[in-house]
């Protein structure tokens, strides 16, 4: 197969509603637009009425410099909102207040694989309303209740070549905002939108000299991956025809996985920016920027470098665990809980088996159980010191892996103690030898052609045994002891 001599060039802007408690120019209620009746949080200012004065969020400001600080952006120390003007029926005013020359942050980068993606710019708008379309009618009604709530633009360089890259950097963002806590940029409900511009040039040729097109609200990571994906195969399709690519925006139609033509694009000086004249400039000393530089949390890629030094946890674990900022608490708490166990005398197993079982359970089983019944760890029963008891019996061998998921189950549904549960449930692993051997014995017996393929170098036979030994404590009997004693009989 021939390799494109095409190659492309791709930027993204993405938009992240920020979980404020107002919204971003009044104080009416932030309910991000996930208001179950329409047009409740609403009031003259953000439904643009007559002689209304836009106030800045304080809170939404600082949350979109902190963004700035994790994306080692530079925050300018003087900033100012902008009129962009444009009509859209679900734009109350007739213009968005947004920020045009002067973005609160400027100059990032955020490194995707090994790759250092270049981010033009951080700013802070407005959202607009949403538009309802009733199934048969033949009219459209407007919910204000988004108008006006907080909304981070990120804009990044056109630093992409293919949709997993793009991909990528989508779920880095959507995890450093929730470690920040300033978003939880849920794309399914509309917290985070994504926006790519798609060109595509000759080798050796300008990399921006291509047409570019955008591909607007595309509301899922796969989905901005399959949209970047056709996209170059269409406008590659376009190119090797002899026409000329249009630069217009599109749309990602999921049902049918291809972009599809909405208008053409505007250009910037279509929107007739000029500064908001009801807001003065904002100015930031040295101080301030200082203070929000402190209250950054540690970041994912700084808290997955730890666990890999501080707990030696496999990669695949590390990135399930960090990428989670509540499951990473949660995972340090359990391993807490499991240190004062092992000074208390509680656990004998060593630190390092306990700490491996608690991520190698939370990853499995833990996690298993979280899906299933579409909870966070906010959410379940099983407290960490519960867990770390787990973990405890499992690595001291007072209960098997099997045993240890029923419990595991059992504490998910309840949040009872294990050891109740294990007693309940007659779960404690056999670990005695005399009973084991007695056990043992009477397999052997029942099993002489085994014995014999053993004996004769068939090493499955082995197996069997251990399975049979297993059903007759009903997967109770402790398997690193049964082996032993089984070896030795068969000598």
């Amino acid at each position: 197969m021939l390799m494109s001599k095409y190659q492309s060039t791709i930027g993204m802007e993405i938009h992240v509603e920020l979980k404020t408690e107002s919204k971003m120019f009044c104080d009416s209620k932030n309910g991000l637009g996930l208001e179950k009746e329409p047009n409740v949080n609403i009031c003259p200012v953000c439904t643009g009425q007559p002689g209304t004065l836009p106030v800045p969020n304080k809170k939404a400001i600082e949350f979109v410099q902190m963004a700035g600080l994790a994306l080692n952006c530079q925050l300018r120390k003087e900033s100012k909102f902008d009129r962009k003007n444009y009509f859209y029926p679900d734009l109350p005013k007739g213009y968005q207040i947004s920020q045009y020359d002067q973005p609160l942050c400027e100059k990032g980068k955020m490194e995707v694989g090994g790759k250092e993606i270049g981010i033009t710019r951080i700013h802070l708008e407005e959202d607009t309303g949403k538009l309802v379309h009733p199934k048969g009618a033949d009219h459209t009604l407007v919910d204000f209740n988004r108008a006006g709530v907080p909304l981070m633009e990120l804009v990044t360089e056109p630093d992409f070549e293919n949709g997993t890259e793009a991909r990528l950097f989508c779920q880095k963002l959507q995890q450093i905002c929730r470690y920040l806590e300033i978003s939880e940029a849920d794309m399914e409900k509309g917290h985070m939108r994504c926006e790519v511009n798609i060109s595509l040039h000759k080798e050796g040729e300008d990399r921006l000299s291509g047409t570019k097109v955008e591909v607007k609200n595309i509301n899922s990571f796969r989905f901005v991956e399959k949209a970047i994906d056709y996209e170059i195969k269409r406008q590659t399709e376009v190119l090797e025809k002899g026409e000329k690519v249009v630069q217009e925006t599109r749309g990602y139609d999921s049902d049918r996985d291809a972009t599809v033509s909405q208008r053409v694009k505007e250009e910037a000086h279509d929107y007739r920016y000029f500064p908001e004249p009801d807001i003065p400039p904002l100015k930031f000393t040295d101080d301030q920027i200082e203070l929000l530089r402190r209250r950054l949390p540690e970041l994912p890629e700084a808290k997955k470098k730890r666990f890999a030094e501080e707990y030696n946890l496999s990669a695949e674990n590390i990135e399930v665990i960090a990428s989670d900022k509540d499951l990473a608490e949660y995972f340090e708490d359990v391993i807490s809980e499991v240190k004062e166990k092992k000074t208390c005398g509680e656990v004998a197993a060593d630190e390092k088996k306990c700490v491996t079982l608690s991520a190698n359970y939370i990853v499995s089983e833990l996690q298993k159980h979280l899906v299933k019944n579409n909870q966070s760890i906010k959410e379940i029963k099983i407290t960490p010191e519960n867990y770390a008891e787990l973990i405890g019996f499992v690595a001291d061998g007072k209960i098997n892996s099997s045993a240890a998921q029923i419990v595991l189950e059992e504490m998910y549904r309840t949040g009872a103690d294990p050891e109740h549960i294990i007693s309940e449930k007659n779960l404690a692993q056999v670990s005695d030898e005399k009973e084991l051997e007695n056990i043992v014995q009477k397999v052997l017996d029942a099993n002489p052609k085994s014995v014999e393929d053993y004996r004769a170098g068939k090493t499955n036979a082995l197996q069997f045994l251990m399975g049979q030994v297993m059903s007759a404590t009903k997967g109770k009997a402790n398997p690193g002891i049964v082996t032993e004693i089984l070896k030795n009989k068969l000598q």
